[in-house]
């Protein structure tokens, strides 16, 4: 079993921050190999940003994405870099105010259309925190253990961020029926 993620969005939406929480969980707390790789522009902020996490049960004999099973996307230049390079009925996030998508994308794919900046901003107050929206919403879609990814993200956000960070994980968590 070898399932490839791919983040994307933009320098400053803490895509990598995400990736690297998601391959931390996974492999310090989940029981499986996990390798994260990430490459963003020469601009620190508002350019383009990916993050890659490749999770296995087996040995990670090649560290990088090939063809993501999923796809995150967080902003429209993003996903238009990365949106087509992806394997066959693979399982797309988009937040669903700053990214959109053909019918024919969708019919092709499992897209979820989610306003984690929408959740973030109303029910957390605080818009940088939609990465950790994502990352609940990714952990109930990829049906990971909820716990280890809190523990993870506890341990990786800055201190006095904890309780706003978790109750955004919670609420992309439950965002997903």
């Amino acid at each position: 079993m070898r399932k490839e993620v791919r983040f994307s969005g933009f320098g400053g939406q803490g895509i990598i921050l995400a990736g690297v929480i998601l391959g931390k969980a996974i492999s310090l707390y989940g029981g499986k190999n996990a390798v994260q790789t990430q490459s963003y522009g020469p601009e620190a902020r508002g350019g383009a940003s990916k993050s890659e996490v490749v999770i296995s049960e087996e040995e990670i004999d090649f560290p990088k994405v090939i063809l993501p099973d999923v796809l995150i996307s967080m902003s429209q230049p993003a996903f238009d870099k990365y949106g087509e390079e992806i394997k066959e009925n693979a399982t797309i996030l988009i937040d669903k105010d700053l990214v959109s998508v053909s019918e024919e994308y969708e019919s092709k794919n499992k897209v979820y259309k989610i306003p984690f900046t929408e959740i973030a901003n109303k029910e957390i107050g605080l818009g940088i925190v939609a990465n950790i929206v994502m990352l609940g919403s990714l952990t109930k879609i990829l049906d990971v253990d909820p716990e280890i990814v809190k523990k993870a993200l506890l341990e990786s956000v800055p201190k006095g961020t904890e309780k706003k960070n978790t109750l955004a994980f919670e609420k992309g968590y439950e965002y997903i029926q």
